[in-house]
């Protein structure tokens, strides 16, 4: 567990807008909703950046924040990330911006309050890049996409 300082930037958020939370005990992430001034259509293959009313500050680089869709509403409604995965670094402190892309073939109406996508928070493992002239010998080598088979 991790405390991340939360910055209301909407007054309607944890009022009329609630605050992000895991819906279940075993939920990865929080629901995200769009703090919008009134409800936005997007139409087939438009994108818009919805503002969630909050900022969040991590402070330990050991972490990091994922913006990710919410599956029901990509597979049902076709409302996925426009950026496919949004990334919050550890010092970021700005607003909570969720890029919101309609990949269906029909308008999609985001509800003012609507969950929209969730917060996923996850481990960070920073890397000291060494070069070298080759690489130790592997199972698999240089093989690329497709490479260890379909089955």
């Amino acid at each position: 567990m991790i405390d991340v300082e939360l910055k209301i930037l909407d007054p309607r958020l944890g009022d009329a807008i609630p605050l992000p939370q895991a819906a279940t005990a075993g939920s990865a992430g929080m629901d995200l909703r769009a703090a919008l001034e009134g409800p936005l259509t997007l139409a087939p293959g438009e994108s818009a950046l919805v503002p969630s009313g909050m900022a969040i500050h991590i402070g330990d680089p050991g972490w990091c924040a994922l913006i990710v869709p919410r599956s029901g509403l990509g597979h049902k409604h076709g409302l996925v990330m426009g950026n496919l995965v949004g990334v919050i670094d550890a010092d970021y402190q700005g607003p909570l911006m969720i890029s919101c892309w309609n990949r269906s073939t029909k308008p999609y109406t985001i509800e003012v309050g609507e969950r929209i996508a969730q917060l996923l928070l996850v481990p960070v493992g920073q890397a000291r890049l060494r070069v070298v002239d080759e690489f130790a010998p592997s199972a698999r080598g240089e093989g690329g996409f497709g490479s260890t088979g379909k089955h």
